[in-house]
């Protein structure tokens, strides 16, 4: 069983280190926009192996990022929930996220679990790049990192 805790204020330095850790900085770049934790809503596991944030703007609800430590514990997939659950209560019609070319396993991740692909944003990383130059070139299994590849999960039930 996976325990699930709202992110707080009194987290951000915790959360900014994790991020620094695994993510090379404190910003995510995502679309051509820079997001920061102090704009971000999330939840955290208990153990701080899972971290998911997200940010709702009108009824959209997009994730920024989501981590998982330990595979196969059924923490992304809980992480995952608790974001469309969030999203439900706040008539978000719309969850929505953006991974690169190079992740594979997000790919298979997030369509096992409903997502659809929506777009691919074609050297959008490229251009991350010079906002954040830390970024990789190559990602993933020696893939060259350059596009953002955009997934949807419908939240609007079925008529």
């Amino acid at each position: 069983m996976v325990t699930l805790r709202r992110t707080t204020p009194g987290n951000l330095p915790r959360l900014r280190q994790f991020w620094v850790e695994h993510w090379g900085g404190d910003e995510m770049i995502v679309h051509n926009e820079s997001f920061r934790l102090e704009q971000l809503d999330g939840f955290v596991t208990e153990d701080w192996n899972g971290i998911v944030t997200y940010i709702i703007t009108g009824d959209q609800c997009e994730i920024i990022s989501l981590d998982s430590l330990e595979e196969g514990r059924g923490i992304g997939t809980a992480l995952v929930n608790a974001v469309v659950k969030e999203a439900q209560s706040r008539s978000c019609r719309r969850l929505f996220l953006s991974t690169t070319n190079d992740n594979l396993h997000a790919l298979s991740f997030y369509q096992t679990r409903g997502f659809e692909l929506t777009a691919i944003r074609r050297g959008a990383v490229n251009a991350s790049r010079k906002i954040k130059p830390g970024i990789p070139v190559f990602g993933e299994n020696g893939i060259p990192l350059r596009d953002e590849i955009e997934l949807e999960l419908s939240l609007q039930t079925p008529r």
